[in-house]
């Protein structure tokens, strides 16, 4: 059963000091995504599964690990001593949850970024059989917000990051499964699948939504979100 949810996005720049200092720039994305753990783990889950974009369908090791030297900076996240394996959006998971503090048992649970919307919502209904269970939901919204974004401007950005802001502000498990995949893939959304795993797993519990944070710095729109059950 999910028991509440927490939507992130993952820039590299989440971590303070990647950037030549740039980081500092999202001081209220990162205070925001801080906030969404905290409510997360109020609930107190049996346990947290993390979702993020994967090459593969599945969860990682509990050992597994993944080093920013790649964004410049010498940090490695999580334990293992092997080769870093952990894909970007999971990295950024695993940080965040580390920082929370005291936690349950957690999962990194990846899936790829082009999985069909029906795929996505039977392996989150999946993910929550079992126990009372958080999400952790990592993704971007488009990355062609601006000229200077990573995707150049595209005037259907603007529009389709609204569309997905009001689908978590409201709880709206319809509208998730609804995101056009080809034009989310136009726009460069890291987030779609992760997305609409939630909205599998949210299954027909009403959910109060609040958006804590909305904006499109570097020309990426990054959205952070809680999903509580409605009237709890």
């Amino acid at each position: 059963m999910l028991v509440a949810a927490a939507v992130c996005p993952h820039p590299p720049l989440l971590v303070p000091g990647v950037g030549s200092g740039a980081s500092a720039e999202l001081d209220g994305l990162r205070t925001a995504c801080d906030a969404a753990l905290a409510a997360l783990l109020q609930v107190q889950p049996d346990a947290i599964v993390a979702v993020g974009a994967a090459p593969q369908v599945g969860a990682f090791p509990a050992d597994a690990r993944a080093a920013l030297a790649g964004y410049g900076l010498d940090i490695t996240v999580g334990p293992g001593l092997g080769p870093p394996d952990l894909p970007l959006p999971l990295t950024l998971a695993r940080w965040l949850l580390e920082r929370a503090g005291p936690l349950p048992p957690y999962t990194l649970f990846g899936i790829p970024a082009d999985a069909a919307p029906q795929r996505c919502r039977d392996l989150g209904a999946a993910l929550v059989e079992r126990s009372r269970v958080a999400l952790l939901v990592m993704g971007d919204a488009s990355a062609r917000r601006s000229l200077k974004g990573p995707g150049y401007l595209d005037p259907r950005a603007e529009g389709f990051d609204a569309g997905v802001e009001s689908a978590l502000a409201e709880g709206d498990v319809a509208a998730l499964l609804a995101l056009d995949v080809g034009l989310a893939d136009d726009l460069l959304v890291a987030g779609r699948a992760a997305w609409q795993v939630l909205a599998g797993a949210a299954g027909e519990t009403q959910w109060a939504g609040d958006v804590l944070f909305s904006s499109a710095p570097y020309g990426v729109a990054y959205l952070v979100a809680t999903w509580l059950p409605a009237g709890g």
